[in-house]
């Protein structure tokens, strides 16, 4: 698990139905341009929004179009342990090669809790389990010691780090295994991690350029920073204002100027406001992303 993967984006039609046929251009787009793995239902992918039976459209849709060129990561999280298995179940049932889980969100559960949860996963299923740390959307923080824990299971493969802690990041990559790769969860700060023996990103800005964050981190994986370097700063306006508002609503509005899908969300996300959108309009056009 290492390279860059996509957080891909749910297409949806202006009725609020999904739009798998969009989904399927975007996911063959993905795969042209060199990306190394393929994420859906995730938060980008507003899994907490789909019916049981969408959210098996589009990982069975993402693991078909694929065709097996690159792993399907499929998010399978809840703050209910029951219902993360039923999720991870279903995902490997529809073909996903591993899951992508975010640590039990809003009840705030110790970090013995959260062991007990993956470890619930873990003997659930028997594809692999990439640990997943937003504490800025769950009010619970992974602690590094709890994920070099649950890492001497080998199929705790890897580990998406979202926390905006370098101090917290380095000690994951300090103590992990070669087993578990750590990947940036800030697009911003992939290149910081990398340059501290991360292994690569699951990425928002890479809906957009696929190519080009593909390319930054090879680049930093092969220790040619000053290339890298040029990438990451050339594309930090994008990767910002990807969350400018709430996400993904910035980075399906991007999409749609460029013609890849249409801009709508479902509630309780709303569209992008007309000020962003005017950001977008012109840093679209400055990158050459658009006319």
């Amino acid at each position: 698990m290492k390279g860059c993967g996509t957080a891909l984006v749910t297409p949806f039609d202006s009725q609020g139905a999904l739009d798998l046929d969009a989904y399927r251009r975007l996911i063959e787009w993905q795969i042209e341009s060199g990306i190394d793995f393929l994420v859906p239902c995730g938060t980008t992918g507003e899994s907490v929004t789909l019916s049981g039976q969408e959210y098996r459209q589009v990982v069975r849709t993402c693991v078909e179009t694929s065709e097996g060129a690159v792993p399907v990561v499929a998010g399978a999280g809840s703050n209910n342990t029951v219902h993360a298995l039923e999720l991870a179940r279903m995902v490997e049932d529809q073909g996903a090669d591993a899951i992508l889980s975010v640590a039990p969100y809003y009840n705030k559960p110790t970090q013995e809790g959260m062991k007990r949860h993956f470890r619930s996963l873990l003997e659930a299923i028997s594809i692999p389990v990439v640990l997943y740390n937003v504490p800025g959307r769950t009010s619970s923080n992974l602690q590094p010691q709890t994920v070099l824990e649950l890492a001497r299971d080998e199929r705790v493969t890897a580990v998406k780090e979202a926390s905006g802690n370098l101090g917290q990041i380095q000690e994951i990559v300090k103590g992990a295994p070669a087993t578990l790769s750590v990947l940036s969860g800030d697009d911003a700060l992939t290149l910081a991690i990398l340059a501290l023996g991360g292994q690569g990103v699951i990425s928002v800005a890479s809906n957009v350029i696929p190519a080009e964050m593909t390319r930054l981190t090879t680049l930093a994986s092969d220790s040619r920073l000053e290339a890298a370097r040029e990438i990451h700063y050339r594309y930090l306006a994008l990767m910002n204002l990807n969350f400018v508002e709430s996400s993904p609503s910035p980075v399906k509005y991007a999409l749609s100027r460029m013609g890849m899908i249409e801009p709508f969300v479902r509630l309780p996300l709303v569209p992008l406001t007309p000020a962003s959108q005017k950001l977008f309009d012109n840093l679209l056009h400055d990158l050459g992303l658009v006319e």
